[in-house]
Formats: C-alpha cells, structure tokens, sequence
C-alpha cells in the first residue's frame, strides 16, 4: 500500500510539473525537458551512489562525492568510466547545478557544457555509443523556451528545481530505480495520450508490454537476450527487466530504431532502468535495409510492435529478395505495407528454442496477393504458434483492434495453431481501454496451456488453415457468441393472435358505436 500511495503521489507531482511548465512549447515537444533532467538527476545520484558505497565499505563512513573538489575528483575518472561507463565532476552534479541555477545567468551554457563532458567522457571507450548524441533533444537555445536567454534559463532552472523536489525515495538501489523507471513510463504515457499518434506511435502500454513479456517466457526456455527491432522508447524490452531481468543480471537487451529523438529516449530508458551500458546495445537506423545486430543473433526472446503498413524498398531493392530474412516465402512483402517484412526479419533473428510475441496489423492475417504467399510459407512450415485478437482501442493514436502474432522455431506437441480472441478482454479506462490482470492472466493460461475454451479459443490444424486460403483471423476459427436475444416464435405467434382478436373486438365496437350515432 504504501509503495502505491507513493507512486499516486509520485504521478500527481510529475503532471503538476507538466502541467504548470506546459505552454511554452507544445507537450510532446516539452517532455524532452522533462526527461532529460529527469535523467541527468538519475545518472547524476547513480554515480554519487556508486562511488559512496565504495569509500563506505573501504572505512570512510562520512564521505559524500557531491561535496568533493573537482581536482580530488579528476583523478578517477578511467576507472570510473570503464565501470560506469561516464563521468560527471562533482561541481557538474545536477544537486550542485541546482542549488546554484536560479543565480546562474548563464545557465545554458553551464548545462550544455555539462552535457558535452558526460558524453565527452565516454568517447573511445566501449559506452561511447551509449552515451553520443543523448542529450541531443535538450535544446537549450530553443527560442520556444523564451524570447531572449534570461527567459529561457528562468524557464530551464524551474524544470531543474521541479525535478529535485521530486520525492523518489531514500533507498537508491531498490525504490529509487524503481521510482525512476515508474516516473519515465508515466510520463511516456501522459506525454503519449495527450500527443495522439505523434507521441503513441512508440509506446506500447505496459499492459500490452506486460502480455508479450509473459507470452515469451512462457514455455521455460532459458532465456539470455531479448531483441526488439522496433524499439521505440523501449518499453517492451524493459518489461523484461522487471521480470527475467531481476533473477538474470546478465541479460543482454538489443533493439534498434529508426526515429533519432525515440533512439535517445530508448536509450535514456535503459539507464533509468539502471541497465549498465555493457547489457544492452541500442542502434539507430532501418531495421529492414540496415540491421545492425546480426552479428549477435539468435535471439531467445523477441518481442516487438513494428510500425503499422508502413512504405519500405522491398522489390525495388534487386538486393532484398535474396536475403536470408525475406528469401524463404519466396516473395518480398509488399512495397506498401512492411508488417510481413518485419515478421520474417524477426523469425531469422529468433533462436530454435526461443519465442516471438509481435504486434501486427489486423491486415496481415487475411490480405491476398504476396502477403497470403508469406503466411502460407509461415503456416506450412509451423512457425505460427499463436494468434491472439487483442480489443480495439488500447493503443496511443491507434483506434483499431490489433493482433499478437507468436512466432516458434522449435518442436511443439501440435501442429496446430492456437487461435485466441480476447476482443472482449478489457476494461473502459478513460476513453482508452485497459487490459486488467484478471484479462492477461486469462489470454496467459490458455496460451500456457494451450486449452480450447468455447467462444474463446480452439486449435486449428494446418491443413485447414491451408484450405481457409492461409487466412489467419481469429474471427475465422474461434466461434463467435451469438448475444442476440432468444425469440419465441411460439410465444410471438400467440401474443400477434391475442393482439388481433382484441383489435378485432375493438373494431366491433367503434362499429357498434358508429351505428347507434347514425339510429339518433
């Protein structure tokens, strides 16, 4: 109880920040604020932690890294690197910052210093992908931030004193991160419902990121890395860390992305998370053209909601049709519509005894042409494992009910396909729908168990989906509850005779009526 109470308190403080600083530029633009400072407190009171622990346990119980000189510091700065993989001088810790902002008329230029030197710090090192371009979205020069410098670093130094005021807790290696992390994702959330398709294109409700985390660890398999080849903000990678990650310390975290401000941002997310830099490995670029991690498949787990229907190369590149993701249906995906291309680029990244939970576009399951090409592939070579129909209405921006396609490599006790439709599954939260826990634990245990329940899910074999023209909608399989109300035909027949015997009656006596008017 007392772990939600802080959380509630946690969220209505992080709006009331948004809230009273929303106005200069437009939310989703302001959140870059919001989440850089949020991070640099992180990162800043990370290290602090680290290296007080350390002269702690050598004796120095009174030592405190934040009020030490920058000279005295410099020093261990490589060592601290190589294990930290930044560094930051005492003076540059965002509590020093803070205390001194609201004085500092050159704010901006102490900040933007600031960032150099944390990025800085990790160049020629192994973190230094880790740490370029991460502070790129803080533009501190922005003119939307005020018309003249002294505006903006009043603007600047009010975020930064919002942020330290933020109670997240005493204990930093437990409740701390954890509130770091929570305050992230709600802030994702509210930036993301608020910013309709703009924002919620890469974020994927924790609810959601919460069903295919569990889908893909479900059969036991040890798993050792999780990939996402969509990324986002990372949210579907960092379910993983919450779960797998905390009885597996050397879980190795791979995804990439297209978008640079989402690649910052995932990237951000993991340090929040306090992944170290040497447990994940986050790129920029197209997954479809350019995938960066092929050097480090297979995957164990892979879980993924890829952009919906979006444009890519496919048959115009002469180089696509034989690579080894996209070769084997013997068709490339269409040029208008990638989800397919997604699909099969994860199937060859995923290892034999792994799993793949990914968020497709209804589309896919039921599209002729090349796609029904890939799905008959898909199908006839058992990869398809389980096809789940989410509700409408769950994603940021996204009205239309979405999918979860699971992707097998390995032996299975059937070949057959699990169809689940789980359209109903849900709770009204707002004017966005919720999957609860009772609905994941219910879509979950007859995943698990792959059990047919009436209205709810069956087992169809290949062969049959073959002959269905290699249609995958659950709609096609799972039989559909008929709600309308039970008639009586009997009863209604009765009811219409008694109903015209006394329209008959009643028209005898209008006549009567009639006569004896005309008689006088």
């Amino acid at each position: 109880m007392a772990n939600l109470l802080q959380k509630e308190e946690l969220h209505r403080t992080i709006w009331n920040i948004a809230d009273e600083l929303r106005g200069a530029v437009g939310g989703w633009e302001f959140k870059a604020y919001v989440l850089g400072t949020l991070f640099y407190r992180f990162i800043s009171e990370n290290l602090t932690e680290y290296i007080n622990s350390l002269q702690h346990d050598a004796g120095m119980t009174d030592f405190d890294y934040a009020e030490m000189d920058d000279e005295e510091a410099a020093p261990a700065k490589d060592q601290i690197v190589a294990e930290k993989g930044f560094f930051i001088l005492p003076s540059q810790l965002f509590c020093n910052v803070c205390k001194r902002c609201e004085k500092d008329e050159n704010l901006n230029m102490t900040l933007s210093q600031i960032f150099r030197d944390i990025e800085g710090s990790a160049m020629g090192t192994p973190s230094e992908d880790d740490f370029r371009g991460l502070f790129n979205d803080f533009n501190l020069d922005n003119s939307q931030l005020g018309a003249d410098v002294k505006t903006r670093n009043r603007l600047i130094a009010k975020v930064l004193i919002k942020i330290n005021d933020m109670d997240l807790g005493e204990d930093f290696q437990d409740n701390r991160i954890d509130a770091f992390g929570d305050a992230y994702e709600f802030l994702m959330t509210m930036y993301a419902s608020n910013a309709g398709k703009s924002g919620g294109e890469f974020f994927t409700p924790q609810e959601v990121s919460e069903v295919l985390a569990r889908l893909t660890a479900a059969d036991g398999h040890e798993i050792r890395s999780v990939y996402d080849p969509a990324c986002g903000s990372g949210s579907l990678l960092l379910k993983f860390s919450k779960t797998i990650g905390k009885e597996n310390p050397s879980l190795k975290y791979y995804g990439q992305e297209i978008n640079p401000t989402t690649y910052n941002l995932c990237r951000i997310n993991m340090f929040l998370h306090n992944i170290n830099y040497d447990n994940f490995d986050i790129q920029l670029g197209d997954t479809l053209i350019s995938p960066k991690h092929r050097d480090f498949e297979p995957f164990d787990a892979v879980v993924s909601n890829p952009p919906y229907s979006i444009p890519w190369e496919g048959s115009n590149n002469p180089l696509l049709i034989n690579d080894d993701r996209f070769s084997g249906p013997g068709v490339l995906a269409p040029n208008s519509t990638a989800d397919l291309a997604f699909t099969l680029h994860i199937l060859r990244s995923l290892s034999e005894g792994g799993t793949a939970a990914i968020v497709e576009f209804p589309g896919v399951l039921y599209r002729g042409g090349k796609e029904r090409t890939i799905r008959q592939w898909l199908v006839e070579n058992n990869f398809v494992d389980t096809i789940i129909q989410l509700p409408s209405n769950l994603f940021f921006g996204v009205g239309i009910a979405t999918c979860i396609i699971v992707l097998r490599k390995g032996a299975r006790p059937d070949n057959k396909v699990l169809f689940i439709d789980a359209s109903k599954e849900f709770i009204k939260n707002g004017n966005k729908n919720k999957l609860t826990e009772e609905n994941q634990n219910h879509i979950f245990e007859v995943f698990k168990d792959r059990k047919e329940e009436q209205y709810f899910s069956c087992l169809t074999s290949i062969d049959d989906i073959l002959k269905n023209d290699a249609n995958l909608s659950v709609s096609s399989y799972v039989e559909q509850e008929d709600t309308r109300e039970v008639i009586n035909i009997k009863e209604v027949n009765a009811s219409l005779q008694s109903l015209i015997a006394e329209g008959n009656a009643l028209n005898d006596k209008i006549d009567e009526i009639i006569k004896n008017l005309g008689e006088e």
